[in-house]
């Protein structure tokens, strides 16, 4: 079954003795992409309503009269904090009740809480405001993830998964670049009169723009069925065991495999959107770019260069997969660090702008292949648990990544530099120790990794 260094199966295993009869019922080709598509379009806008406050850094500084350090709460920590802390109990929800409907509910949520960010009076209602942002995007992923895998078979997983997370760069992407222009607006006309409201804050009324398409998003997921859950036989048979202690026990086996997926992308997670958050700023600091400008350069970057290193990072690791490489998926975010932290971190020091961005466009498409951890993880877990365990897998990484990466990188600024020009420093240095760690754990997790896949082929 395993090669004898435990870095080979056989991709496409018969199945189990314990499955019985099953033959899974994959739905058509055709609507299991449209299903990609929908989803991808909800997880793009989730991104759009998370990102694009990176770009109004400067406007919201002066009318709430706030610090770096309390501007990188906001982008990280506040949203940070409830998607990841209630993203296990919806995750719960997913295992058990209709994803598609869980699905909804949490864009309409996060939707109308972004809308409310427009209209938050302070400090204190803006940062509530976004806690409630990530509430509702907090049911996205698990369900997402867990109905996928019930959409595609295994050796189709990870172009799929891939598919669906080119969200993450194409909205960051689309917020830079439309925040490009918006802001250019807000700066050419600081007030505007909204009906039943009055004058505002021109960068108060962003939110609503980036909210209205939720409303789309909502219409065209009643146009999507509940897959049927693939593998429930084999769940079947332990049945009787109580769900909470399964599913510890569960976490329990896999402690070095999952260790290794969790901490080794919550370090990758630590640098990607902590350079997110403040590249912008970087290139208005270092090189005296418009905060625009750079908006828009970096957005085309991330949107093409990071949906293209997605794509490219799920069909290596489906062929690697397919050809009987049992880590494939490790072994692509391994690669996905050796090549692209070396130009991330250089981009951080280059002598002038244009270099900086040719460094970034070089560094995006090889750091984004690591989206297949998520592949990883649905590979290695039952039906019954894929929900939650995606779900702690995106309360470590994002709970890491977005809540401390923004924040890291504005306290090294802030207390360690002293000085805002040197923030350019605060993101080599991050780079530069985090992006080295990931790679090694992840290396040492190969074995683990390799071992689980193994039983669960085996139906153990």
């Amino acid at each position: 079954m395993m090669a004898n260094d435990g870095a080979t199966i056989r991709s496409r295993q018969e199945p189990s003795p314990d499955a019985g009869a099953e033959s899974p019922q994959w739905p058509r080709p055709v609507y299991g992409w449209y299903v990609v598509g929908v989803l991808l379009l909800a997880y793009t806008l989730s991104f759009v309503d998370r990102m694009i406050l990176s770009l109004l850094v400067a406007p919201i500084r002066a009318a709430l009269d706030i610090s770096d350090t309390e501007v990188s709460l906001l982008i990280g920590l506040a949203f940070a904090l409830f998607y990841t802390l209630l993203g296990l109990p919806l995750a719960w929800i997913a295992d058990r009740w209709n994803r598609r409907n869980l699905i909804l509910v949490g864009v309409a949520l996060w939707s109308v809480m972004t809308a409310g960010c427009g209209f938050a009076g302070s400090y204190a209602t803006l940062f509530l405001a976004r806690m409630g942002v990530g509430v509702g995007e907090a049911a996205l992923s698990p369900a997402a993830y867990s109905m996928l895998s019930d959409t595609f078979p295994r050796d189709r997983l990870a172009r799929a998964l891939a598919v669906y997370s080119i969200g993450v760069p194409l909205g960051s992407g689309v917020a830079m670049i439309l925040g490009a222009f918006v802001v250019q607006a807000v700066l050419a006309a600081p007030m505007v009169d909204l009906p039943f409201v009055g004058p505002v804050e021109a960068w108060r009324t962003i939110f609503l723009w980036v909210a209205a398409p939720g409303l789309l998003v909502c219409l065209l997921l009643l146009t999507v069925r509940e897959p049927l859950r693939q593998g429930r036989r084999q769940a079947a048979a332990h049945a009787d065991e109580p769900p909470a202690p399964g599913f510890l026990a569960h976490l329990v086996r896999q402690r070095a495999a999952l260790g290794a997926l969790f901490v080794g992308m919550a370090l990758i997670g630590l640098v990607m959107y902590g350079v997110i958050a403040w590249v912008p700023t970087f290139f208005f600091r270092t090189y005296g770019m418009e905060v625009s400008r750079a908006g828009l350069w970096f957005g085309v970057i991330m949107a093409i260069g990071g949906a293209a290193g997605l794509v490219l990072g799920g069909t290596l690791a489906d062929r690697m997969f397919g050809k009987g490489v049992a880590d494939a998926h490790l072994r692509v975010m391994r690669l996905s660090i050796l090549l692209g932290g070396p130009p991330l971190l250089a981009a951080a020091l280059m002598p002038d702008a244009v270099l900086a961005f040719a460094m970034l466009a070089i560094a995006f498409p090889m750091l984004t292949m690591h989206g297949v951890g998520t592949v990883a993880l649905q590979l290695i877990t039952p039906n019954e648990y894929r929900a939650r365990v995606t779900a702690l897998y995106f309360f470590i990484v994002n709970l890491t990544g977005l809540g401390f990466g923004p924040m890291l990188m504005a306290l090294l600024t802030d207390q360690l530099f002293g000085d805002d020009a040197a923030l350019r420093y605060s993101i080599a240095l991050v780079t530069g120790v985090a992006m080295p760690l990931a790679a090694i754990i992840l290396t040492v997790g190969f074995r683990a990794f390799a071992r689980e896949l193994a039983k669960m082929s085996d139906g153990a």
